[in-house]
């Protein structure tokens, strides 16, 4: 009888379980790539959150570089209880790029029920760039998420 010779090629076991929530069975399906930067807070980004007229909250996006989406409350920085938003649903990623700075991205991670800026559905796994004013909705919740920055100074508010 043969001797197996050993396998040493990865099994992708110590990357999921780099990957787990500890104390949990939650395994995170996003992290940060290498140009995320946490923004000034001189930026002023927000995000305002609505639903149908009524101002729900504002998140004061510059407190940190990325912000988990979702409904499991274990992992997510911004909770969507809807039953259409996935546990982990989407992140808005503050990326570095060059001479435009740091700007704010969404990703959809690849959710059933998907991720939607301004009307348009996001393709999973693509960051797409979000500007001031932009609209974000997840799954088939009514809340909407508006991307906003305060005017500079000298600017004046219309």
């Amino acid at each position: 009888m043969e001797k197996e010779k050993p396998n040493y090629r990865p099994t992708g076991i110590l990357a999921r379980e780099a990957n787990r929530v500890a104390g949990t069975k939650i395994i995170l399906k996003y992290h940060e790539p290498a140009e995320a930067r946490k923004p000034a807070p001189k930026s002023g980004w927000r995000l305002f959150v609505f639903k149908g007229a009524e101002a729900m909250e504002g998140i004061q996006l510059w407190e940190r570089s990325c912000w988990l989406i979702g409904r499991e409350r274990a992992v997510a920085d911004i909770l969507a209880e809807h039953p259409s938003v996935s546990g982990q649903h989407a992140v808005l990623q503050f990326r570095y790029r060059g001479e435009g700075g740091v700007r704010p991205y969404i990703m959809d991670l690849e959710s059933a029920h998907g991720t939607f800026l301004n009307g348009e559905r996001c393709e999973g796994g693509r960051y797409v760039e979000l500007r001031e004013g932009d609209v974000l909705r997840f799954g088939g919740s009514e809340r909407e998420y508006v991307v906003m920055v305060p005017p500079k100074e000298g600017e004046k508010e219309e």
